[in-house]
């Protein structure tokens, strides 16, 4: 004997995920609209009374279908991981909290303004944005006449010292200018006087031994002065070369310098 699990294959719409976060610093509420296309519409909000879990989970649903409404959103998924929202607004539970009653009425309001409105409730580890977003939210503190820019999520798809290490346009490093100073104490021939000014201001920190040009640190130590394509190797080997794996942080940056 078996059974036949039926897969859902749910049709391209708008979904709505939506999650509450209280810890120590206070209470938040975060909901991400998600349209057909995979564009995400974030919202947070803090809130300032009395409050519990549930009401924390009927606030930020509210708050994301608000936003829906705003939208002109016709038909949307909400997926959230209160099981108690999710069943009490279907009606296969019902509400005895005196504090959930408004709550519900309200929901139900807000639903009238759609032509298709589906609650599923979910497991918390795939609400991870919304539970982010109301984490967040917990714990900013803002002042009511303060603004708060928008957030910028980044993707990024490489490691953080390629964002560092950049390639001389002009075929010289970065350090060219301070190290022709010191060595021939001369200056780029378009260089200004504000220029000039800065190249002997920044040489000031330098030590040029050997043939190879320090960086004076405050702790009297000595940074070794390295273009890109050496900055390259450097950091290529340290992260996925022999080396790479076997040495503490310290000694990883020992074996840099």
């Amino acid at each position: 004997m078996h059974i036949d699990e039926l897969e859902q294959i749910e049709k391209p719409g708008w979904k709505l995920f939506f999650d509450g976060d209280a810890n120590m610093k206070g209470v938040g509420i975060g909901a991400v609209l998600i349209s057909e296309t995979g564009h995400h519409y974030p919202v947070m909000a803090q809130l300032r009374f009395y409050y519990t879990n549930n009401m924390a989970e009927y606030e930020a649903c509210i708050l994301g279908l608000r936003m829906a409404v705003d939208m002109s959103i016709q038909e949307v998924l909400v997926l959230g991981d209160s099981d108690l929202l999710v069943h009490q607004i279907q009606g296969e539970w019902e509400t005895w909290d005196l504090k959930l009653i408004s709550y519900q009425q309200r929901l139900h309001d807000i639903c009238q303004r759609f032509q298709s409105v589906k609650f599923r409730h979910i497991l918390r580890i795939h609400n991870e944005v919304a539970d982010a977003l109301a984490t967040l939210a917990s714990m900013l503190h803002h002042p009511d006449k303060d603004y708060v820019d928008p957030l910028h999520i980044q993707v990024r798809d490489q490691h953080a010292y390629y964002n560092v290490v950049e390639e001389e346009l002009d075929g010289e490093p970065w350090f060219h200018d301070i190290k022709e100073y010191i060595i021939m104490g001369v200056y780029l021939v378009q260089a200004t006087c504000d220029q000039k000014r800065t190249i002997r201001r920044l040489a000031s920190g330098f030590f040029f031994s050997g043939g190879v040009l320090y960086k004076r640190t405050p702790d009297l130590g000595l940074l070794r002065c390295i273009d890109a394509r050496q900055a390259t190797t450097v950091m290529t080997e340290v992260h996925s070369g022999v080396c790479g794996p076997h040495m503490s942080g310290y000694m990883l940056a020992k074996k840099i310098l």
